[in-house]
């Protein structure tokens, strides 16, 4: 849905070239703010030489180190661990620069989030992790995935957790601009709860019945770009 490439865009926007970004599925709108070309996009989805890994992959699974986008692992949430591992470098060697990624709610029940989450708390690193909480787990809401807000769990760790509107991309833009100015001044990682909703099925065989009508309404009526460009 445009949630999740609001969230993508405006928290993309914030961050230098120099910083290094690792993009899911679901936010393709980071590529292009990072200067990937749509035709690229498109070819890679058509399995072309022209698409971004030469025609070797018909899927989302890419990346552009020309642009500073770190190609995809598909089994989520295993980006954060690298853009911890990219943070640990850039301590190590003094860099000023910054990592982000992003993942789903889902992906906090898994143990690739928490070893993230205590090592770069641990070490301070200058890493950015951008929750987008997406109502729902594949058909798992967040009610019956958790008992906490998964944003609390950043405390556990020692670094500040922050809810956002994920359909507000300035709202996006600012609190990433906030999270990597602390990252710069060896303040350590921050979590972003992008609160936001999947408008559609996990993928094409899935109707999304589990969803009450209401709810799907509710979150049309905070269409980002409607939002936008009111």
């Amino acid at each position: 849905g445009f949630g999740q490439e609001a969230v993508s865009a405006g928290a993309a926007w914030a961050m230098a070239a120099q910083d290094r970004l690792c993009i899911l599925h679901r936010d393709l709108a980071a590529h292009v703010i990072r200067g990937v070309e749509p035709a690229r996009i498109f070819s890679q989805y058509m399995g072309r030489a022209a698409g971004i890994t030469g025609g070797r992959d018909g899927n989302v699974h890419f990346g552009d180190r020309t642009k500073g986008c770190v190609g995809m692992v598909s089994m989520l949430p295993d980006m954060m661990l690298i853009a911890t591992g990219l943070a640990m470098a850039f301590k190590l060697r003094g860099e000023k620069r910054v990592a982000m990624t992003w993942f789903g709610d889902g992906s906090t029940s898994r143990g690739d989030f928490h070893e993230a989450m205590n090592w770069a708390g641990v070490q301070r690193l200058p890493v950015i992790f951008i929750l987008e909480n997406n109502q729902y787990a594949y058909s798992t809401p967040v009610d019956q995935q958790f008992a906490v807000n998964p944003v609390q769990r950043a405390a556990a760790y020692g670094f500040p957790g922050v809810t956002v509107d994920g359909n507000d991309c300035e709202a996006m833009f600012e609190a990433v601009r906030v999270a990597r100015e602390r990252a710069l001044a060896d303040e350590g990682p921050t979590l972003l709860e992008a609160v936001t909703m999947r408008m559609h099925g996990h993928a094409a065989h899935d109707d999304m019945k589990y969803v009450p009508r209401e709810k799907v309404e509710e979150w049309q009526a905070k269409d980002p770009i409607d939002r936008q460009t009111r």
